[in-house]
């Protein structure tokens, strides 16, 4: 007979405690506004031949308030979404959707162009295509030697 390690979740896979309390504290009455939680945005990553494509879903943002660099081989997006404060005294209003700065921040292989990185933004979507370089940098054998 084999030892099996005793594992309670394994009693009901059809439920996921860690997203029920997760759930639980979002639906406790905490606003993501009030709490302080940034919101991180969605990115899509396409590789084909020619370049890397990377779209983010960054809706409500200004232009102006996109920040895109690179830097010892990362690329980092960052921004911040601002709450606008309106009272309603008459009606009760909830308040889901995430607000505050963010950085997401992408290490590029070697075969990425870096000072011919393409950024649109249009929509609410950032758009970056980085273009591959059209030799690779070339890899080289080390020699191991004995002291």
């Amino acid at each position: 007979m084999s030892m099996i390690r005793y594992n309670p979740r394994s009693l009901t896979p059809w439920f996921d405690f860690d997203r029920f309390f997760e759930d639980f504290e979002k639906s406790a009455g905490a606003s993501p506004a009030r709490t302080g939680q940034s919101f991180q945005p969605a990115v899509d990553i396409y590789e084909d031949e020619q370049a890397i494509t990377i779209s983010a879903d960054l809706p409500d943002l200004d232009q102006k308030d996109i920040d895109v660099h690179v830097q010892d081989g990362h690329l980092t997006i960052k921004g911040e979404r601002r709450f606008e404060n309106e009272e309603s005294k008459d009606n009760y209003r909830r308040v889901e959707r995430r607000y505050g700065a963010f950085t997401r921040t992408f290490s590029l292989p070697d075969t990425v162009d870096d000072e011919n990185i393409d950024a649109r933004y249009e929509k609410g979507v950032l758009r970056l295509r980085l273009p591959k370089l059209e030799k690779p940098k070339s890899a080289r054998t080390i020699t191991v030697n004995a002291n």
